[in-house]
């Protein structure tokens, strides 16, 4: 097949594009480095002819409400837009797990905006829903540092390896529609202080994890974040992963 990976340059992206190339697949990673704009529709149409799948990994550039509503939203338009014109038979969005059970946050509320968009869009579409990437630790440690404190709050994650996802979402790919969503999750549920602590042993740094309930962008959500009974469970376990990155 023809498969159009949007953000295909990505952390995710880059990933799901190797792995669809070695299925036999012709890929295209659309992004706006290879010419390709899906707030613009810069490219879409060029990209996008003779597509039998669309897979869309791309991510707003902002966290905030406006900003990310904007992007998701308006990309949404141009994409579906182009995808009929194109005949494309799949789209395939990878969201994230409990992200319509936690009010509030404005950037999920645009991903959740943008999982309407894909149900109302009258193309056949599978939605894969993730749990919070492994790489993503790191980055949510730093930015909750004060001094050589690292302040984390409780909030229960069940996070998953990039390779995983990237993977599962291949897999949708290379499938037929389901027209409906599959979650996918790591082996075990952790605190996100929890996670700190794991990390700071095996990677010390001079920095020391302190809990704090109100600190950060996991703040006060609901416990939601971790999957339900019916998640698909990846194998690779956050120590294992972190080892070897």
């Amino acid at each position: 097949m023809k498969i159009v990976v949007v953000g295909g340059t990505g952390l995710i992206g880059s990933q799901v594009s190797a792995l669809l190339r070695e299925g036999g697949h012709e890929v295209v990673q659309a992004a706006p480095s290879t010419g390709v704009d899906t707030l613009t529709g810069e490219g879409l149409a060029a990209a996008l002819k003779g597509a039998d799948v669309v897979v869309d990994v791309s991510n707003s550039p902002s966290f905030d409400t406006e900003p990310a509503l904007d992007f998701f939203t308006r990309s949404a338009r141009n994409l579906f837009a182009a995808e009929k014109e194109a005949g494309v038979r799949h789209h395939v969005a990878l969201s994230i797990v409990g992200v319509d059970q936690v009010p509030g946050y404005g950037y999920y509320e645009a991903k959740v905006a943008q999982e309407n968009a894909v149900r109302g869009s009258g193309v056949p579409y599978s939605i894969v829903r993730a749990t919070q990437f492994f790489e993503f630790v790191a980055p949510v440690m730093n930015m909750s540092t004060e001094g050589t404190e690292v302040r984390l709050p409780s909030t229960r994650l069940r996070p998953i390896a990039s390779a995983d996802v990237a993977a599962a979402v291949a897999e949708a790919a290379q499938g037929e529609p389901s027209n409906g969503i599959r979650d996918v999750a790591g082996p075990e549920v952790h605190g996100l202080d929890r996670l700190g602590e794991i990390t700071l042993a095996l990677k010390p740094d001079g920095r020391t994890v302190v809990t704090d309930e109100t600190a950060g962008l996991f703040a006060g959500m609901p416990d939601v974040l971790t999957g339900d009974g019916g998640a698909h469970l990846a194998s690779t376990r956050y120590e294992e992963w972190l080892k070897r990155a």
